[in-house]
C-alpha cells in the first residue's frame, strides 16, 4: 500500500500572501514555507512584522520578501505581483487575504468609507488576481480569504463588510470558469471570529462572538492557515467556498 504525505507538498512553488505582515496572513506564509514553498508577504505599515515573517520563512530554508503595497492603490495591488516574480522567479500561488474591516450602522458609513472599503476588498482582490494570472502556470492557485459573514450576518452593523466580501464569491467562482481550462484553480475561504490583533477573543466583543459559534470558542490563524494551504496543493478543488467558523454558520 503506498502512503501519501502531504509534507513538502509546495517544494519548489512560489506564493504572494497579500496581508501577509500578521494574523492569518502571517500564519499562511508560515505554513506554506513548512510545506516548501517561497513566500513573498506585502505589508502596509507594519513594516517590522513583515521583516519578522520573512525572517521566519528563511530559518526554514525558504526564499522570502517582504513588499510594501497598498491595496487601494491600483498600481501597488498589481505592482505586488511583478514585485514577487521579480523576487522569486516564479508565482504559482496567489493568496488575497489583505483586507479592512469596517463595522457600523449603515447610516453613519460614508462615502469615503465605502470608498475605502471597496477599493481593498474588492478592486484590490480583482486587480490583483488580473496581474497574477499573466504568470500563474498549470497548476497554479487563486485563493481568496472572504469571511463567515458572507454566509450568516448575526447582528446590524457590518452591511459594508459584508457586501464587499460577498463580492468576492462570485469573482471566486467566475474566475474558476474563466481559468480552468489553464488549470488554474480559484478558491474562496471564509473564517470565523479568529484570535488575531483585529480581534483578539480576549477582547470586549470575543465572548459574544464565541458564543455564536458551535464550538464555542474562537478559531486561530493557523487553523484557517491549513485550510488555505491544502486548497494551494489541491488539483481538483476549484469554484469552491470552505467555512472555517467553528460552526457561525451552522
Amino acid at each position: 500500500m503506498t502512503t501519501h504525505t502531504t509534507e513538502k507538498n509546495l517544494l519548489g512553488r512560489a506564493a504572494l500572501v497579500t496581508g501577509g505582515s500578521r494574523g492569518i496572513g502571517a500564519a499562511t506564509a508560515l505554513r506554506l514555507a513548512r510545506e516548501g514553498a517561497d513566500v513573498a508577504v506585502t505589508y502596509v505599515n507594519g513594516k517590522e512584522a513583515a521583516e519578522e515573517v520573512v525572517r521566519a520563512v528563511e530559518a526554514l530554508g525558504r526564499r522570502a520578501v517582504a513588499l510594501r503595497a497598498d491595496a487601494a492603490d491600483a498600481q501597488e495591488a498589481a505592482g505586488a505581483v511583478t514585485e514577487a516574480v521579480r523576487a522569486l522567479g516564479r508565482l504559482d500561488i496567489l493568496v488575497n487575504n489583505a483586507g479592512v474591516g469596517l463595522l457600523g450602522p449603515v447610516e453613519t458609513l460614508s462615502p469615503a468609507d465605502v470608498d475605502r472599503v471597496l477599493a481593498v476588498n474588492v478592486r484590490g482582490v480583482f486587480l490583483t488576481s488580473r496581474a497574477a494570472v499573466a504568470h500563474l502556470p498549470r497548476g497554479g492557485r487563486i485563493i481568496t480569504v472572504g469571511t463567515c459573514m458572507t454566509q450568516r450576518v448575526p447582528g446590524p452593523g457590518g452591511t459594508l463588510y459584508a457586501m464587499s466580501k460577498s463580492a468576492l464569491v462570485g469573482l471566486t467562482k467566475a474566475l474558476a470558469r474563466e481559468l480552468g481550462e489553464r488549470g488554474i484553480t480559484a478558491n474562496i475561504v471564509h473564517p470565523g471570529p479568529i484570535d488575531t490583533d483585529m480581534n483578539p477573543a480576549d477582547g470586549p466583543y470575543g465572548p459574544g462572538q464565541a458564543a455564536m459559534t458551535a464550538l464555542g470558542r474562537f478559531g486561530t490563524a493557523e487553523e484557517v492557515a491549513a485550510t488555505i494551504t491544502h486548497l494551494a496543493g489541491a488539483a481538483y478543488v476549484t469554484g469552491a467556498e470552505f467555512t472555517v467558523d467553528g460552526g457561525h454558520s451552522a
